[in-house]
């Protein structure tokens, strides 16, 4: 009896079970196709630093010189990239001290086409506004790095922000007789360096600066000049802990660390910037300091470490800001 009602149960369920409407299938969830804001938060004692991804540009792996382009090949390789170009980030540095906030670069804007100029939106995406800078340090006046002074209406993209550079960098870029001199296809660069000074000089707020000095809470300028006359590392200081942000002093991560010797076409001087990027990475490796990079993959921060007779880079990893470190 048991068994015969069993059987029945089951039938009916099986009966029942047909009789239901089918279940729709799930809709495929389509690709979203954008990435996370470019911003990453470091503590470095008591100053917050926020990396800002500006975009990226493709260089070509030919304008790298000191090193046969075999070579040049191996070492991507090694860091699974290749080819004849390869990607590069463009970042910037927001530094909160002291009560202010300071902005190391200003990016690119649309100088070098749409894969660039991004830092407006990503310092909105970090929580801050371009009227709440209050200093930008360049490294230099490349535009990828000075051209971000400006919006797309050509006025000043942070009003209230004195602009600091250094001096050798203001004499050489900003010189209309220099320029008149620069071959042809440099021209256009030196215009590009005035057009994004312009209206912080006459606002009074373009003030630049000589030698190692202090200038602003918690940072230090650095000479590391050879890139440009004037090219820029800044020093933050804070309870002990440093970074040291290095601006150009490296465009290809998987090459110039382990060949620090390698120059790039960008170079003004390249055997002075061959040798202010071995002094940056001797000094950060012997005194184990933070470093971050403009040309960096994004966040740009990390470590540099001897490695045979060159470096290695050893990047940040992902972590929560702590107030116990």
């Amino acid at each position: 009896m048991i068994r015969h009602s069993l059987t029945r149960l089951a039938l009916a369920l099986v009966l029942g079970t047909a009789l239901l409407p089918a279940t729709p299938a799930l809709a495929e969830a389509p690709a979203v196709r954008t990435q996370v804001p470019g911003f990453y938060r470091l503590a470095v004692g008591d100053v917050e630093v926020t990396a800002l991804y500006d975009g990226f540009i493709d260089l070509d792996t030919k304008i790298l010189s000191n090193a046969s382009p075999a070579e040049v090949q191996r070492l991507l390789a090694r860091m699974f990239l290749g080819g004849q170009k390869v990607q590069t980030a463009v970042n910037a540095f927001l530094v909160n001290a002291g009560g202010k906030l300071i902005l190391v670069d200003a990016g690119a804007a649309k100088a070098f086409g749409p894969t660039l100029g991004y830092i407006g939106d990503n310092l909105k995406a970090a929580g801050y506004s371009p009227d709440q800078v209050d200093v930008v340090l360049l490294t230099h006046l490349h535009a990828d790095h000075a051209a971000g002074l400006l919006g797309a209406d050509g006025k000043p993209l942070f009003p209230n922000a004195q602009v600091r550079v250094a001096q050798a960098d203001h004499d050489f870029w900003l010189s209309e007789e220099i320029a008149a001199k620069a071959p042809d296809g440099f021209k256009p660069f030196f215009k590009l360096a005035r057009d994004a000074a312009a209206p912080y000089q006459a606002a009074g707020r373009w003030k630049p600066f000589a030698g190692e000095v202090e200038v602003a809470p918690s940072i230090t300028a650095v000479d590391a000049n050879g890139h440009t006359p004037g090219h820029t590392a800044y020093l933050i200081e804070s309870k002990g802990q440093r970074l040291l942000i290095v601006g150009d002093a490296v465009h290809s991560h998987a090459v110039q660390f382990a060949r620090p010797e390698v120059a790039i076409e960008f170079d003004s001087d390249k055997k002075k910037a061959v040798a202010a990027r071995k002094k940056l990475f001797a000094r950060a490796a012997k005194e184990k300091l933070a470093l971050a990079g403009m040309h960096l993959p994004f966040p740009g921060l990390g470590h540099v470490r001897a490695e045979g007779k060159g470096y290695a880079w050893v990047p940040v990893e992902f972590s929560p800001l702590r107030s116990d470190k």
